[in-house]
This record gives structure tokens, C-alpha cells and sequence, in this order.
């Protein structure tokens, strides 16, 4: 990641109105993909306009506390990290939904909060007591590598077959922009938008299609706005706003996956927020406050009735691109998300988003993600024929092992075991049938136990 002349420092204060506008556009920049991990959800537990509307606030004011958190050096790691949802638990979340749907999406969101306050508690205590820095020596780019290739490529089939299938012309079109705006365009901020920009045109090539009778009710790239009038204009609602949470083994073994990944990703992400704010390597002590930060904003997360949190690499890109590196303009972005969350009206309009809109923009966020594990293996030596075979074992058992699994649920799960066997088996079985749970437990212990250089395994090389 090229590294700009840095214009505002990590502890410097911009004028007001440059505080405002540089915050402003660090919300834009994450507001796509915040936005669209509420709308992979909310469908898929049966959530109504209203609710799904209800949901993307409850994201917005929990992203905004957890930068907050984050930006702080004495909770996190005070870096200008921003904290958006993170798609590494949608296989967790789509595993709970599919074991609760039938009591509804309120219980649904119950579990799902239960889960991150549980399992965001026990990331918080792996950062804070720094056991992170033991669990570090086994995470190398031969086991990230795997793991964000799985994230990326297991959702295919949430991209296409549920999403953009829905209505091609219309996916393909937002594709085709995503790709003109962020690659052939040489306009800056045409480039920063890319992904807000095509939704946007498209989403508005819906409405004039569907006020002008050619998209009826019933079609899949229809909209209808009367759903944002039924949308209160203002949202106080913040603390467990779908009801107390629940607590279940199922639950928090599923989100596993996701914190593992969540660890991974932000180590990562606090290399490379470092590198372009023009500052030394992270320290093992800030590492350890922003794992035990993401942990406490994942809990925060469950107690707000939102998804998992974890830093943004959009954003550690904007920074790259502006030089304004102030953790305050980043806290200034946080406040203004926290706002936007209590206007309802907005989360209504966005929640009347088409599904094919939202399967081209996955088509493009879910094969970049794949993509950047790709990238990640460059840290080590591919040309390894150790690591060929570590990666290629873990990928194909993350893209196989799962199907089988899930349709082998009662080798693990039944009475005849006893309760707490069948109740630990049930953990084990929520984990397994996650693709990147699969890939990382795979390529940990492969590349723990076959033997390897340091330079081989891309221990030491610079995250940039």
C-alpha cells in the first residue's frame, strides 16, 4: 500500500469544518459494506422493511461506539481505525439463523446478541490478559491466507443464486460500474465511492423504473416507498432493542469461526493502519488492547442488537489516499454514524434496497475479499512446495468439509449421547460447517507441524 505524504498527523486536530468533511467521508466510505451485512440478514431471518430498517441503525450506532473504543490508547489501540460489520461472521450468523428462523427473527437477533456478548467477552480477555501474543506465533500468512480466501468464495452462492440471479441486468450493471469507477476511472473520489456510487445509480435506475410501472410489485428490482412512510422519523431504542438476549452452546460455537477470523483480520489491518499513518510497527501491547477492543465492541455489539465488529481496510485505504491520519477526524466520523443511527427514516430507505442491487455489489465485495487471501499467501514463499500443499489441503476442505457436515448433523447431535455430549457435539458441529473455521483449524495445525523456515512460512515479513 503506497504511502502519502501524511497532511494531519495521528494526534493532530484539523480545523473544524476539514474534521467534519474528512469524518463525514470516512462514514461514506464504510456505509456500503456496513450497510450490507444488515441486508444479507435481515431477508434471510424474515425481517420485515421496517425491521431491517430498525437493524441497519442499530449497526450505525454500534459502529460508531466501537471506533470510539477503539481510537482510544488506553481501550484500544489508538490507531485511526474505524470498526464497520464484519462479514467474516455471515457463515456464523446464517448458521444460527438456520437452527432459529422458525421462532422469528426477534429470537432470531436474541441468539445472535447472546453469542457476540459471550463470545466477545472471551476475545476481550485474550486481547486484554495478552495470551493474543501466544496465539500469534501460530497465525502466519500460510493459515490468513486460507481463512479470508474462505470468507470471500464460500459466499458465492449469497452473492449469485440468492441475490443477483434474482434479476441479472441489474446486477451485472452494478458490477460493471463497481469495476468502471474503482478501475478505469482516474477521478479520486470517483475511485474512493466506487462501490456507494454504483448502488446508488442503480438503486435510482429501480425507482425510475418501478414510478414509471416498467418494475411492478412482484419483480425483483421493484421498490416501494411507502415503506419508508411507515418508518419513524427518529429511533431511541439502543439497549437490546429485539428483546434480552439468549444464550446457547450452538450459538457460540458458530461464532467462533467469526472471532477467530475477526483476530486475524485486525492484526493485520492494525500492520497496515500503522504503515500508511507513517508510524512504526505496532507494539505487542497495542495489539493486545485493540484484540481486547474488538472483543468488548463485538459484546457492546450483542447489547445494541447489531452484527459483529472489526476494522475496515477501506478505510486504512482512505487514509492512504488523503494523508489525514488524525485519530480525531476518525472519532468525528464515529459521531456522526451514532446520529445517522437515530434517524429511522434513513435505515427505512436504505432497507427498500432490491436484491438485485445488493447481490452486484456482493459479487464484487465477496470476490475481493476472496482474492485478498490470495494476496495475504504473497507474504510467504508460494514458490514452497510445503505451502502448496498446506493451502490447497485447507482451501479444498474449507469448500468441501461443510456441505457434509451440515447434512450430518445427528453424528453429532443426538439424545442417545447424553445431553452434554449432544450439547458440546452441537458446538462442534456449528464450527465445522463454517468454510473459514474449516480452513484456519486446518492450516494452523498443517503449519504447526510440518516443518518450515520462518522465510517460507512469511514469518517477519512486513505487513504493508
Amino acid at each position: 500500500m503506497a504511502r502519502k505524504k501524511i497532511v494531519y498527523g495521528l494526534t493532530d486536530k484539523p480545523p473544524l469544518p476539514i474534521m467534519i468533511l474528512a469524518g463525514a467521508q470516512h462514514v461514506l466510505t464504510l456505509f456500503g459494506a456496513t450497510t450490507l451485512v444488515p441486508l444479507i440478514f435481515g431477508p434471510a431471518m424474515g425481517m420485515d422493511a421496517l425491521q431491517i430498517g430498525a437493524f441497519i441503525s442499530c449497526v450505525y450506532f454500534a459502529m460508531g461506539v466501537a471506533t470510539i473504543i477503539q481510537t482510544d490508547p488506553r481501550m484500544g489501540t489508538g490507531l485511526p481505525i474505524v470498526q464497520g460489520s464484519s462479514f467474516s461472521f455471515i457463515p456464523s450468523i446464517m448458521t444460527i439463523i438456520g437452527a432459529y428462523k422458525a421462532m422469528g427473527p426477534n429470537v432470531v437477533m436474541q441468539y445472535v446478541g447472546g453469542g457476540l456478548i459471550a463470545g466477545g467477552l472471551v476475545l476481550s480477555f485474550i486481547g486484554y490478559s495478552r495470551i493474543v501474543g501466544v496465539i500469534r506465533r501460530v497465525i502466519t500468512p500460510v493459515v490468513i491466507g486460507p481463512v479470508i480466501m474462505a470468507i470471500g468464495f464460500s459466499l458465492a452462492p449469497v452473492a449469485i443464486q440468492f441475490n443477483a440471479a434474482n434479476y441479472w441486468p441489474i446486477s451485472l450493471l452494478v458490477v460493471a460500474l463497481i469495476m468502471f469507477f474503482s478501475l478505469i476511472s482516474k477521478n479520486r473520489y470517483a475511485n474512493i465511492f466506487a462501490i456507494l456510487g454504483s448502488i446508488i445509480i442503480a438503486y435510482l435506475i429501480c425507482l425510475g423504473a418501478s414510478l414509471a410501472g416498467i418494475f411492478g410489485p412482484g419483480h425483483p428490482a421493484y421498490i416501494d416507498l411507502s415503506k419508508v412512510a411507515n418508518a419513524p422519523w427518529f429511533r431511541f431504542n439502543v439497549v437490546f432493542p429485539w428483546g434480552m438476549p439468549k444464550f446457547s452452546l450452538l450459538a457460540f460455537g458458530a461464532l467462533l469461526a467469526g472471532f477467530f477470523a475477526v483476530m486475524i483480520e485486525s492484526i493485520g489491518d492494525y500492520h497496515s493502519c500503522s504503515y500508511v499513518a507513517g508510524l512504526d510497527d505496532p507494539t505487542p501491547e497495542m495489539i493486545s488492547r485493540g484484540i481486547g477492543a474488538e472483543g468488548l465492541n463485538c459484546a457492546l455489539a450483542g447489547v445494541f442488537g447489531a452484527v459483529g465488529t472489526t476494522s475496515y481496510t477501506e478505510n486504512i485505504g482512505l487514509i492512504g489516499l488523503t494523508g489525514v491520519a488524525s485519530r480525531y477526524v476518525v472519532r468525528t466520523g464515529a459521531v456522526l454514524l451514532i446520529l445517522l443511527s437515530f434517524v429511522g427514516k434513513l435505515g427505512g430507505l436504505i432497507a427498500t434496497m432490491p436484491s438485485p442491487v445488493i447481490g452486484g455489489a456482493y459479487i464484487s465485495l465477496f470476490g475481493v475479499i476472496g482474492a485478498l487471501g490470495i494476496q495475504t499467501l504473497m507474504r510467504a514463499d508460494m514458490g514452497s512446495q510445503r505451502n502448496v500443499v498446506i493451502v490447497g489441503f485447507a482451501f479444498l476442505m474449507a469448500l468441501g468439509l461443510p456441505g457434509w457436515i451440515e447434512k450430518n448433523q445427528e453424528l453429532f447431535m443426538n439424545p442417545a449421547y447424553g445431553q452434554l455430549i449432544s450439547t458440546l457435539g452441537g458446538m462442534i458441529w456449528a464450527i465445522l460447517k463454517t468454510p473459514m473455521a474449516v480452513a484456519g483449524i486446518c492450516a494452523a495445525i498443517c503449519d504447526s507441524i510440518i516443518p518450515g523456515t520462518p522465510e517460507e512460512r512469511g514469518i517477519g515479513v512486513r505487513m504493508e
